[in-house]
């Protein structure tokens, strides 16, 4: 999480947060064990990238996925510009596993 990111709201099951990608920063791959993440793109436009199989859904500004447990995932911006994105990850206890 980086300085620009903003909590929305922080539960012991439930968190709502608006991400912050900077011009062709991406996430760590990871995946979740109790938590499914749901994204909705707020501004430019967002990869969500999926292993196993490998695949990806771009998000536009205004559209949404949602990420199922365990699946191994990480958010891309593949453009020049800044991008936001509303992630709420929820009902369960929150864990990031991280992927070699």
């Amino acid at each position: 999480m980086n300085d620009r990111d903003e909590v929305i709201l922080e539960t012991e099951n439930v968190r709502v947060r608006i991400m912050v990608l900077d011009a062709n920063e991406a996430t760590a791959w990871h995946f979740h064990s109790e938590v499914t993440d749901r994204m909705l793109c707020l501004k430019g436009s967002i990869t969500v990238e999926y292993q196993d199989p490998r695949e990806s859904i771009e998000l536009a500004c205004g559209e949404r996925c949602d990420v199922a447990v365990m699946r191994e995932h990480r958010v891309v911006n593949m453009s020049p510009e800044t991008v936001k994105y509303l992630l709420v990850q929820g009902i369960g206890l929150y864990d990031f596993n991280a992927v070699d």
